[in-house]
């Protein structure tokens, strides 16, 4: 089964010890691509240098809205530099978090519509984090939309909304104005109702998978390190929702992913070597 993971952060610490490890176990879960998201520009460069070196791992450059008071002008003209470079397929982790509020809202909103445009001029999709915040997101959102069209200028979708915490009808508006939905490894855990009917109510060519990586893995591994390989168990907990074979949610979330990427990966054993 093919498989995409389009959100994890395996540049990071947690992960420096066994990171090659980590990356052939994904391997061989039949993952044959990881995105890995920065969040200061600082971090994006590490996931750059992480892309470089593993043919299966991919960059995106960005600021999360936690660290958005910490952004300056130049590092956010910096990030956009980052966001032409060729291993970086997407303009993230951007967004607004409204339930930490690490960042000024005000600052988190001047730095996701600074970054919108980096997204524009770049010509590469967005990555959205939204926590509490989707009735400030939707509005921007729905102004970037309709000022692209509803997609890139390559046809592609606009981005995804990662680690999505709406419900159905929220995301059906998301997918109208051009995004795809994420559906991450917690759709396993017990609580996880409304990420459950999105899953139901969503056609299946709209969504794709993720671990956020090392964050929120899934049930079966429930308080420890969260892993790109575990994209498989959304797979299977999405199959066991829809009541259709696994193999089909890997082979069109990977499809959903590959598109929104703008990649073309031949087979999983090639997309395992190194591009050292």
């Amino acid at each position: 089964m093919r498989l995409v993971d389009t959100h994890s952060h395996i540049h990071d610490r947690e992960f420096d010890a066994d990171r090659a490890a980590t990356i052939e176990r994904a391997r061989d879960a039949g993952v044959e691509a990881i995105v890995v998201l920065g969040v200061t520009a600082a971090n994006s460069r590490l996931a750059i240098e992480l892309a470089e070196q593993h043919r299966q791992v991919f960059a995106a450059a960005g600021v999360h809205p936690h660290d958005a008071k910490d952004a300056s002008d130049a590092d956010l003209d910096a990030l956009e530099e980052l966001a032409r470079h060729p291993h970086v397929v997407m303009v993230g982790e951007i967004g607004l978090d409204f339930y930490r509020n690490l960042s000024p809202p005000d600052t988190q909103i001047r730095v996701f519509r600074r970054q919108l445009k980096t997204s524009a001029r770049v010509s590469k999709p967005v990555a959205i984090h939204a926590r509490e915040a989707h009735s400030a997101m939707l509005p921007l959102i729905e102004d970037w939309s309709r000022e692209m069209r509803g997609a890139l200028p390559d046809g592609r979708p606009l981005g995804v909304m990662h680690y999505f915490s709406g419900d159905a009808a929220l995301a059906l508006r998301y997918i109208e104005l051009g995004f795809v939905i994420s559906v991450h490894t917690s759709v396993t855990h017990p609580k996880a109702a409304q990420l459950a009917g999105v899953v139901r109510q969503v056609p299946l060519q709209h969504l794709v998978l993720e671990t956020d990586s090392p964050y929120g893995a899934p049930q079966s591994h429930r308080g420890k390190r969260n892993e790109p390989a575990y994209v498989a168990v959304a797979a299977e907990k999405v199959a066991e929702i829809k009541g259709i074979p696994v193999e089909d949610v890997g082979e069109t979330t990977t499809a959903n992913a590959l598109e929104l990427l703008g990649l073309a990966i031949a087979s999983s054993t090639a997309a395992g070597k190194d591009r050292r």
